[in-house]
């Protein structure tokens, strides 16, 4: 032992590794020490993690609006936005070290992509009984996809249209397709995203040939041609939800036409908050819970696009961002 060391210093005794984005473009991966876990925290070490390729993508590439550097934060991410940054939130672990009554357990927390860390026990979230952990990190995507749900309002019976089928796109048909009666239809230009739908067991088109006029729209592809194609498809008076976020790209809506005369809603949905008409009784923290509850599905592992191990991340994570075929990506510890 270092006689002439601080008492920081002797507790730091585990170095961990964790995924920093350095520039534009540009990853490494990174040592950090740990600290021993404090009262009221633990020591996780990581199973799986889960690449968001939407908000990633954009944290990678730099395109985070100076605007929203402050709401863009994530728990515990490292560094200041645009770089260098550590960003990251759907891991998945098991407990080794603190809080006894964790000790052991397998728990979802919202972390970068990181090895080893410490967190407060009231941060973390123990999987459900028959929840496989390689599934699990679907978790931030299916609360992402349950908000949007309760922002969109949707109601038996009602005809949904949900743009875009990637991972919340798909995970909000899959949603609406559990609420009796309802007749959910998942768009998406790549035909091949169709054996995606079917493995879900979801009605799909590629958009081309859609008719008639929907109740609910929801835009989960961060294509602005989607939004405009879900205004023409709205019936009177209905809702659309725009899901995407586009960062610092603008958007242009067109709101011409028939907007005003059918009385269209145009709203927009972000995780970031409860709804207003549910914060009465859900906090963030029962509505993650309720999110892993969601998984115990067999079905949604067709979400899982690939899986790379964690010491090969820094090499293969811009090709993951960067391929159009990528869902959640999922990485090996």
């Amino acid at each position: 032992m270092n006689l002439g060391a601080s008492p920081a210093e002797v507790a730091q005794t585990q170095i961990a590794r964790a995924l920093w984005f350095r520039s534009a473009g540009a990853c490494e991966l990174r040592p950090e020490a740990l600290a021993e876990p404090a009262q009221g925290e633990v020591l996780v070490r990581t199973l799986f993690s889960g690449i968001s390729r939407g908000t990633e993508n954009l944290v990678f590439n730099g395109r985070v609006p100076a605007s929203e550097f402050e709401r863009m934060r994530g728990p515990h991410m490292g560094g200041e936005f645009p770089f260098p940054v550590k960003y990251g939130y759907s891991t998945v672990g098991r407990v080794e070290d603190g809080d006894g009554a964790l000790s052991g357990k397998l728990v979802f927390c919202l972390h970068p992509h990181q090895d080893l860390f410490t967190a407060a026990a009231s941060e973390l979230i123990g999987l459900p009984d028959g929840l496989p952990p390689e599934r699990a990190v679907l978790a931030a995507n299916m609360e992402t996809a349950l908000n949007i749900v309760w922002d969109a309002g949707v109601l038996p019976g009602d005809r949904v249209a949900i743009f875009g089928a990637g991972v919340i796109g798909s995970l909000v048909a899959h949603l609406v397709s559990r609420i009796c009666g309802t007749e959910p239809l998942l768009i998406d230009p790549n035909p091949a995203r169709r054996a995606l739908a079917g493995r879900l067991d979801l009605g799909f088109s590629t958009g081309n040939a859609v008719t008639g006029e929907f109740d609910v729209l929801v835009n989960a592809s961060g294509s602005a041609e989607a939004l405009s194609q879900a205004i023409d498809l709205a019936g009177q008076e209905a809702r659309i939800v725009e899901a995407s976020w586009h960062g610092n790209e603008p958007v242009s809506i067109p709101l011409g036409g028939a907007f005003h005369a059918r009385r269209l809603t145009l709203a927009s949905s972000q995780v970031g908050s409860v709804p207003p008409s549910r914060r009465a009784r859900w906090t963030t923290g029962r509505r993650l819970a309720k999110a892993l509850d969601l998984l115990l599905d067999a079905r949604l592992d067709a979400l899982i696009s690939g899986e790379t191990a964690f010491p090969d991340l820094e090499s293969a994570y811009p090709r993951i961002l960067a391929d159009p075929d990528t869902l959640c990506h999922r990485i090996r510890y």
